[in-house]
Order: C-alpha cells, then sequence, then structure tokens
C-alpha cells in the first residue's frame, strides 16, 4: 500500500509540472508575459508614377532608353524610399510645343501622377517659330503638366533648354551666338512663367554648354546628349526633386 502511495504522489506531481509548463501564466514573471521577438518591421516605398513631357531631350535622342534623363532620374529614386513603378514618357524628336500640346489633346496621359517634368522649346526655335507662340503655349503645357500631377504644383518640375550652338552641328550654323542668344530668351521667359507659379526650374543649359569642351557629354550624333551628359543633369536635380516627393 506504501509503494502504491509514493507512485500515486510522485504520478500527481508529474501532472502538475507537465500542466505548469503548458500554462502561459506559469513562464510570466511579476504580471509580464514573455512572448517571441517580434521581426523589424518592413520599410515599404511610395510607388511613384512619373510623366516626363517634352522633345528629343526628353525621349534621349541617339542614346540607350536606360541612358534617358527620365530614366537615370527613376533609376536614382528607387535607390532611397521610393520606388518609381511607372514611367512615361510624351515626347518626340522635332516636337514643339504646338505638337506636344496637340498629342496630350489627342491622348491624355491621365491625371494621377506623383511626379510631372516638362522640357520643351528648342524645336520653336530651331524651326524659326515666332517666340510669341512659345510665351503662349509655354504657360499652356505648364498648367496641363500640373493637372496632370493631380493638380499639385508642387509635383512640377521644368529643366530649361540646352544649348545646341555648343555642339558639332551647332558650329556648322552661321553664327552659333544667335542660337545662344534666342534659347536664352526662351529660358529666361519659361524660368520667370515658373517663379510665378512657384515651380522649381532647373538649369541645365550651363551644362550642356560644355560640349565642345568635353566630347563625351555628347552623343554619337554630334547634336544630342549622350548618358552622361544626362547624368550630371540628373546628379544636379536629384535632391531637389527627392524633396518634392517628400512634401
Amino acid at each position: 500500500m506504501g509503494n502504491f502511495s509514493n507512485l500515486f504522489t510522485r504520478f500527481i506531481l508529474m501532472m502538475l509540472v507537465a500542466s505548469c509548463w503548458m500554462l502561459p501564466s506559469c513562464t510570466e514573471e511579476n504580471g509580464n508575459r514573455e512572448d517571441n521577438p517580434i521581426d523589424e518591421p518592413i520599410l515599404v516605398k511610395d510607388t511613384i508614377r512619373y510623366l516626363a513631357l517634352g522633345d528629343s531631350y526628353t525621349i534621349g535622342q541617339s542614346v540607350a532608353p536606360v541612358e534617358r534623363y527620365p530614366r537615370q532620374l527613376a533609376d536614382s529614386l528607387n535607390t532611397a524610399e521610393f520606388f518609381v513603378k511607372d514611367l512615361e514618357i510624351i515626347a518626340t524628336t522635332g516636337w514643339t510645343t504646338t505638337r506636344l500640346i496637340q498629342e496630350l489633346n489627342d491622348n491624355a496621359p491621365g491625371d494621377d501622377f506623383d511626379l510631372v517634368s516638362l522640357l520643351i522649346g528648342v524645336n520653336n526655335q530651331f524651326q524659326s517659330r515666332p517666340f510669341s507662340l512659345y510665351e503662349e503655349e509655354f504657360p499652356n503645357l505648364l498648367n496641363r503638366a500640373i493637372s496632370h500631377a493631380k493638380g499639385d504644383r508642387s509635383k512640377v518640375f521644368v529643366l530649361s533648354i540646352p544649348d545646341y550652338a555648343y555642339t558639332l552641328y551647332g558650329q556648322g550654323a552661321a553664327n552659333p551666338q544667335i542660337i545662344s542668344d534666342k534659347l536664352d530668351e526662351y529660358n529666361a521667359f519659361a524660368k520667370s512663367v515658373c517663379e510665378a507659379e512657384d515651380i522649381p526650374f532647373f538649369n541645365i543649359t550651363d551644362i550642356s554648354r560644355e560640349g565642345l569642351d568635353r566630347p563625351e557629354l555628347l552623343a554619337s550624333d554630334g547634336l544630342h546628349p549622350s548618358g552622361i551628359m544626362y547624368a550630371e543633369w540628373v546628379a544636379l536635380i536629384y535632391e531637389d526633386v527627392k524633396k518634392l516627393l517628400q512634401n
């Protein structure tokens, strides 16, 4: 009988210990339960839709698609806290302000972009269109850019027109200085409109004017920027564009 009592007592003690292991309260100390550690939260990037409007300088005439300045800008932003899930480029070599407006009228890209850039006007000058046409149509295009950026002007930026007088092609003109003077007039007007609208205007013209001293800045056609020049544009504007997205 004594042996049976001892065995029964040991059995009861074992059952109590086992049940304690199974109950959460047995792992508590001073009323605080010790939970399993939680992994650090995964950083979710802001997804961006970017619309680039322009002409040959935006579509990247004579360079690979990955070397276009909008693509390089998108790739740079992807390394920060953003992810550019959609890059749409509406631009074709030779387009004037008139032709870009026509394209936006015929094939509107939507009004839900988080970032919109505009670079237009060189073909107005190259094709000897009246300057008054640019004065009328550039503000129109700027307003269109704002409308495509959800109506938020703080998500729009403009790049100045490069100076093709500082290219091998431009040097073949009768008077390259006339080209530079005309483009200065275009850029001064565009800058004044952007300042009135509180929209960033980035001067990349000075970089383009290094083309003759730095042949690597020109594409193989001797007229358009190379991927290296586009990279320098992006380096110039990157921090400011990132701030636009952060606001």
